[in-house]
Order: C-alpha cells, then sequence, then structure tokens
C-alpha cells in the first residue's frame, strides 16, 4: 500500500513543481502499444523492454487534456481507496460519473496506462476486474468465511474472482488443465463429464478473450501445480489469437508478462492439419473474411512464430486453404466425438504441438 502511495504522491510532486514553475504539467508513460517496444523472451513471452520510447500526456494541448484530467481523477480515486484499504470494480469507477468517463473502454485504458505509469501491478490498485471466467474439475479451496469450495465437474462451476488468487490452500488431483476457448464447448464437456471420465483434470474457460483475473488464476494453477496445460480452440486465426494470449502475454499488458504468461502452454486443437486428417467436409468448413486473412498474416509476423516451427506449418496450412472452422465441426462426425474420441485420442497419443 505504501509503495503505491508513495508512487502517486511522486506524480502529484511532478504535476506540482511544473505549475510551480508556471510550465504546463506533463504525465509521461511508456508507448504500451507499439511492438518496437515489446521484446520476446522464451521464458516469459512478449514482454516491455527497458528503455522503451514514451508519450506524453499533456496539459496545455487540446487534444491531451482531457486523458490528463482523466488520469488525475482516476489517481486520485485509487489513493483514496487504498488508503482507506476499498476497493471498486472498473465498471463502478465507470459509473461514478459516466458522463466524465463516456464509456467503459475510455476507463479501462486509462487504469492500464496509470499501472504501466507507477509501474504497479493492477490488482495491487484496488481495483477488481469484472470478471466472465469459469473454472471447473479437481480443485478445492476454503472461502475467507471458512466454506470450502468445491469445482468438482458436474457439481458446481466457480466464477474466478479476485479472491482466489492470492491463496494458499488450493488443492487438486489434476493430471493436467484444459483451457477451453468457448463457453459452449465448456459446457458441453461438463455434460459429458470430461473432468473424471479419462482422468482428474481443471479445466478454464475466458469466454473468449480472456480477462485479467483468468490470465492471473491460468498462471497461479501453474505455478501451484505445475501440470501440463493444453488450450483447445476455434481453427481459426481469431482462436490462434486467443491462445497466444494466455501463452505469451499482449502487446498492450507487456509490462505485466511476468505474472500473466505460461510459455510451457500446449496446442491440442482444433488443428487445421486435423480438419484434412479427419476428412472433416468442406461444406461445413466457414470461408476466410479478409480480416481473418488480415489477422492471421500478422500473427505469422510475430516474434514467437519462429520458434514455433510447428505452429508455423499449422498457420501455413490454414492460409493456403483459406478455410476455418469452429470447435463444434466435430460434432458432424458424432454428437460426442469432442469427449469420447478426439480429446482422450491426442491426450493419450501426444497429438499436441
Amino acid at each position: 500500500s505504501s509503495e503505491v502511495l508513495e508512487a502517486i504522491e511522486n506524480v502529484i510532486q511532478g504535476v506540482l513543481e511544473s505549475l510551480a514553475q508556471k510550465k504546463a504539467p506533463v504525465l509521461t508513460l511508456a508507448n504500451r502499444s507499439d511492438w518496437r517496444n515489446i521484446e520476446f523472451k522464451d521464458s516469459v513471452g512478449l514482454q516491455m523492454i527497458p528503455r522503451c520510447t514514451t508519450k506524453q500526456i499533456r496539459s496545455d494541448c487540446p487534444r491531451s487534456a482531457p486523458k490528463f484530467a482523466l488520469m488525475l481523477k482516476i489517481l486520485s480515486m485509487i489513493y483514496k481507496m487504498v488508503q482507506t484499504n476499498t476497493y471498486a470494480t472498473k465498471r463502478d469507477i465507470y459509473y461514478s460519473d459516466t458522463l466524465l468517463f463516456g464509456s467503459q473502454s475510455v476507463v479501462d485504458n486509462i487504469i492500464n496506462d496509470v499501472s504501466c505509469m507507477l509501474k504497479i501491478p493492477r490488482r495491487s490498485l484496488h481495483i477488481l476486474s469484472t470478471t466472465k471466467g469459469f473454472v471447473a474439475g479437481s480443485l478445492t479451496y476454503t472461502e475467507e468465511d471458512g466454506t470450502k469450495v468445491n469445482c468438482t465437474c458436474g457439481a458446481t462451476v466457480c466464477i474466478t474472482k479476485q479472491q482466489h488468487l492470492n491463496r494458499k490452500d488450493l488443492i487438486s488431483h489434476a493430471k493436467f488443465m484444459l483451457i477451453v476457448e468457448k463457453d459452449a464447448t465448456f459446457q458441453r464437456l461438463l455434460d459429458d463429464d470430461f473432468c473424471s471420465k479419462l482422468s482428474p483434470c481443471i479445466m478454464i474457460t475466458g469466454r473468449g478473450i480472456p480477462d485479467l483475473n483468468t490470465r492471473l488464476l491460468v498462471r497461479k494453477l501453474w505455478d501451484t501445480f505445475q501440470i501440463p496445460i493444453f488450450t483447445l480452440m476455434d481453427a481459426d486465426p481469431h482462436g490462434i489469437e486467443i491462445m497466444c494470449i494466455y501463452k505469451y502475454g499482449s502487446v498492450s499488458m507487456s509490462f505485466e508478462a511476468h505474472h500473466l504468461t505460461v510459455p510451457s502452454i500446449k496446442w491440442l486443437g482444433l488443428l487445421p492439419s486435423d480438419l484434412e486428417r479427419l476428412n472433416i467436409r468442406k461444406d461445413v468448413l466457414i470461408p476466410f473474411t479478409k480480416q481473418d486473412q488480415n489477422k492471421l498474416a500478422s500473427i505469422q509476423k510475430r516474434p514467437y512464430i519462429a520458434c514455433q516451427p510447428m505452429w508455423k506449418k499449422e498457420l501455413e496450412i490454414m492460409a493456403a486453404s483459406k478455410l476455418k472452422a469452429e470447435i463444434q465441426v466435430l460434432t458432424s462426425l458424432s454428437s460426442d466425438y469432442l469427449s469420447r474420441v478426439y480429446l482422450p485420442n491426442k491426450l493419450q497419443f501426444g497429438g499436441w504441438l
């Protein structure tokens, strides 16, 4: 707490010193979205370089003055929350003054900028994410009030909450973790009792692009249990992008890579080569859009693809076919093909990259 308060006081002191010298105050922060500020490290993923290019949020420029004011507003809110040991969600902050902030995305972006500027992880700023991730399977822990929570498949599905991330009492007999891209597939595997049929496992979904809490939980479970982690994604550029966020991180959160990435994650499916191997009919595949082509081309140029020759091959197969497939395409073979045949075979015979 004292570290957060001191960091905010230093920023405000800089503003006051500028005003005392009759200069327009300026906030300086790393340029988070610039690939030139990012380096790829095998053991960490995408991380921000120590001496990266910065951008200035000026108080005397009509374009940046509103952002300057909003950053000070959110800094003051964080300062009060840390002082009083209270918490708020990003949504609470937006709804505290919707006219001032304009949109939720403005608040989200400024919170990330503030975290990056202060060099303090977002969860230490007393701002909670409204989470959308689910976890199920061989995992138990005790709530602060003494309630025992059991995520055993079929019995309950627990939303990953901020307070689960600092737990010391996580217990699991899982042999592996499976990250599932979509909620529909996650629910289907729950219905098929997948977590206990093959061998005990933990199943997680971020229900699309994962939020911060889901990524933190994946990392926490990896640090705690050191068991293999596999991903089950759609065979399309969007699915690959999501897998890369779990494994290597994202450009915008590269300043927090050490707490968020798990570079040992394996790509289990759905692989582009699986579509041919399983003789999936062409009429159930989806043609690429221009957006898909651009997204795939951008992924192929990323630094981590160079050290993943097998991934490179899969992306080339996808680029050549210009076709994509959702995991649900496996139901064209049989309604329970995913849980009865596809996943057991892959896990037993090592069909991952």
